[in-house]
């Protein structure tokens, strides 16, 4: 049965006093199974205040003891993969090894933040001036606040954000999907088993306007924010302009370089796999190839061929390739763009609308959709769809290709396939995509780099993940030192030092 789900402030799930809740549904079947509250403001209030009381003694527990803790959280994971797998599944529409993944992501952010002890190490020098000891220390900075979309929940708020902002000693209030929000509540109750003490991790789901209270608040310090680039520009202006920090990792439209030495089948693979994967909603999805002329017929034909064969059905089925998009107001707009593809001219050789699974006809389904010659005035293949759609826009030469890939205005991702390393080389040094792949279709580091955004995808100076996330949670801190021996304790001189550097 639908249930209404409770937010999480202070380690306690808690019934809203709002009379406005969000329908929770499952995108294979179109049922509703639950609704999730939209809290108020005086709600995401408590929230703040929940963290704000439990930021001293979080953070003067040693880092040590901390990771010990997130160590805790990791096998917790690990025990209830399952059940987090299908809630992913279930909420997201991912296809079950796309659900797995995503926990798996989550695991991976915890473990990085488990080596807190020696990613928040400072520097130091003795004798920086005669006598003089200079140290740098890292140190946690108080309340920080995560908002999160609905295509990764759990990766997003508990791979990408939590792990590392409690384990430098800060304490965080996640505004979690209010589409997909039941993964995250669940993670949340893992954190508490482990051990993790009340308040240092709060949960709401609201509206934007709810989310004011976040921007606006002097005791939250930070914002990491995942979502498309208006919202992440607006968050980023009304944040900064409340002096705090913030990471805004926004929208993509990723390309790749397909030259002509490159094996068509096994580049066509990596392709589809890359276009199609989480029913291409994932700011990494590679949505548009930029083919050399002299292959493209062959290497469309090819794609074509293998998107056929893939299954497309729930997300808990086992068996299943391509699940549906996530919610049906998405559903629709992704139907729009194809639309609009057919509209401004781009030849759709393959068409994923009017995709029927029996038995789940009311699901919000999308099969897999290539567009071919597509130009840059198309909007088809310059804006984002967010969805299984692959766009090819045809080139000459090397030179042409890379030149019509960094016109787009966003920058996330970016791909070449090919065997000659004079091209590849060139690519990676020219290439305007913050993450680079070279035959590689989804080139996402391993969690120890950055997740490093360029251009309209990404405001902000320090990246999430590896060290740049470190770096965010913490702030700076120098101290010098001098010492005197009994002798000089006797002297009456002081120092000489003027004050100027």
């Amino acid at each position: 049965m639908a249930e209404k789900l409770k937010y999480f402030v202070n380690g306690q799930y808690v019934e809203s006093k709002t009379d406005k809740y969000y329908d929770l549904v499952n995108p294979s079947t179109g049922e509703i199974t639950g609704y999730a509250p939209n809290c108020t403001a005086e709600e995401v209030e408590e929230a703040i205040a929940a963290a704000k009381a439990a930021y001293p003694a979080w953070s003067a527990t040693p880092a040590i003891k901390r990771a010990q803790i997130l160590y805790k959280i990791r096998d917790l994971l690990i025990e209830n993969m399952e059940e987090l797998t299908m809630l992913v599944a279930e909420e997201n529409g991912k296809v079950w090894s796309e659900a797995e993944g995503d926990v798996l992501k989550a695991k991976e952010g915890t473990e990085l933040a488990t080596q807190v002890p020696s990613l928040m190490m400072g520097e130091s020098t003795m004798d920086a001036s005669a006598g003089y000891d200079t140290v740098l220390y890292r140190e946690s900075m108080g309340v920080f606040a995560g908002i999160v979309p609905v295509n990764f929940p759990a990766m997003i708020p508990f791979g990408w954000m939590a792990p590392v902002c409690i384990a430098t000693g800060n304490t965080m209030v996640l505004k979690a999907a209010s589409l997909t929000p039941r993964t995250a509540l669940r993670i949340a109750g893992l954190y508490k088993e482990a051990g993790v003490p009340d308040g240092v991790i709060n949960i709401v789901t609201c509206s934007r306007n709810e989310i004011n209270v976040l921007l606006d608040s002097p005791d939250v310090k930070g914002i990491t924010f995942v979502g498309s680039t208006p919202v992440g520009k607006l968050i980023y202006e009304r944040a900064a302009k409340n002096g705090k920090r913030v990471q805004a990792l926004c929208q993509a439209k990723n390309h790749a370089l397909v030259l002509e030495d490159t094996p068509i089948e096994r580049t066509a693979a990596g392709v589809i796999n890359s276009a199609f994967g989480c029913a291409g909603q994932r700011c990494m999805a590679l949505s548009c190839c930029v083919v050399q002329e002299s292959i493209a017929d062959e290497f469309v034909a090819e794609l074509v061929k293998q998107a056929k064969t893939i299954k497309v059905g729930p997300g808990y089925d086992k068996t299943s390739k391509l699940g549906p998009i996530t919610y049906k107001k998405h559903y629709e707009e992704v139907i729009a763009d194809i639309n609009k593809g057919v509209a401004e001219g781009a030849e759709l050789v393959l068409d994923g609308r009017n995709c029927v699974v029996e038995g789940y006809e009311n699901g919000f389904y999308v099969g897999p959709t290539i567009f071919d010659k597509v130009t840059p005035e198309m909007t088809i293949g310059d804006e984002e769809v967010f969805g299984p759609v692959l766009c090819i826009k045809r080139v000459k030469t090397f030179d042409e290709g890379l030149k019509l890939m960094n016109a787009n205005p966003y920058a996330n991702g970016s791909v070449i396939f090919t065997q000659n390393g004079y091209y590849a080389r060139e690519f990676t040094r020219h290439t305007d995509g913050g993450m680079v792949g070279v035959n590689v279709g989804i080139p996402v580091p391993i969690g120890f780099f950055p997740f490093a955004g360029h251009k309209n995808s990404f405001f902000g100076d320090l990246h999430c993940l590896g060290k740049d996330a470190y770096r965010f949670y913490t702030e700076s801190k120098c101290v010098t030192t001098r010492w005197f021996d009994e002798e000089e304790m006797k002297k009456t001189e002081v120092s000489t030092w003027d004050g100027t550097i």
